[in-house]
């Protein structure tokens, strides 16, 4: 059993080259930024919600909410920045025993499921050093010519595939110990939590922030 303090990590910054001011723009009257902070607050289990971002805007909005808010330095919010150098600099400026960290481009991911994730995270065998959210890709897969999953000269039904997954990043959950040693959110092994396509949706570019705001629209009639 993983016990301990469970912190909420959201880590946005200002600059967005896809999508203008994708985090804090209009989203089903809301922004992504204040659903995700609004999510995590919400959920039994997390002990505190973190956002850290190099941009005042945010960290205001954030601390509107009652989350606690990091200043990050523009060094380690620019595009040439190593990721495993953010990772690390990130879980050493938080105080607590695991960190959830969470991406705001995941609108559509459900309070349920992120706390299921947290309860099998606590309850994981000890092999695994963190959780991981991901999803079944049922697609014929080629690279450099040649099929990775499936015979082209026996073609299987999509649902007969081999179960490739892959990673989305709507939830990770890690130890801050691990995460600094490891400089990243999955450390030596993960544990992958499947999670439904529709939850899977990440927000990256101006037809994904559309598609997610009209199945969010949907979803909260």
């Amino acid at each position: 059993m993983r016990n301990g303090k469970f912190t909420a990590l959201i880590a946005v910054r200002d600059g967005s080259s896809r999508v203008l001011r994708k985090n804090i723009r209009d989203f089903a009257g809301s922004s992504l930024l204040k659903l995700k902070i609004e999510q995590a607050l919400a959920v039994d289990g997390i002990d505190e919600v973190v956002v850290s971002s190099d941009s005042d805007e945010m960290l205001d909005l954030a601390h509107s909410l009652k989350a606690k808010t990091i200043k990050r330095p523009d060094e380690f919010c620019t595009d040439s920045i190593a990721m495993k150098k953010v990772y690390k600099h990130l879980a050493e400026n938080i105080d607590s025993d695991h960190i959830i960290y969470l991406h705001v481009t995941s609108p559509l991911l459900k309070n349920e499921t992120l706390k299921n994730g947290l309860e099998i995270y606590k309850n994981m065998e000890s092999e695994y050093s963190s959780l991981a959210s991901v999803e079944h890709i049922m697609k014929y897969i080629w690279f450099e010519e040649k099929a990775i999953n499936y015979d082209p000269k026996n073609h299987p039904r999509s649902q007969d595939l081999a179960k490739y997954y892959v990673l989305n990043f709507a939830i990770n959950i890690i130890p801050r110990e691990v995460m600094i040693k490891t400089e990243s959110i999955l450390g030596n092994k993960f544990y992958p939590y499947f999670i439904s396509e529709l939850e899977s949706l990440d927000v990256d570019s101006q037809l994904q922030f559309d598609l997610a705001e009209y199945m969010y629209r949907k979803l909260n009639k």
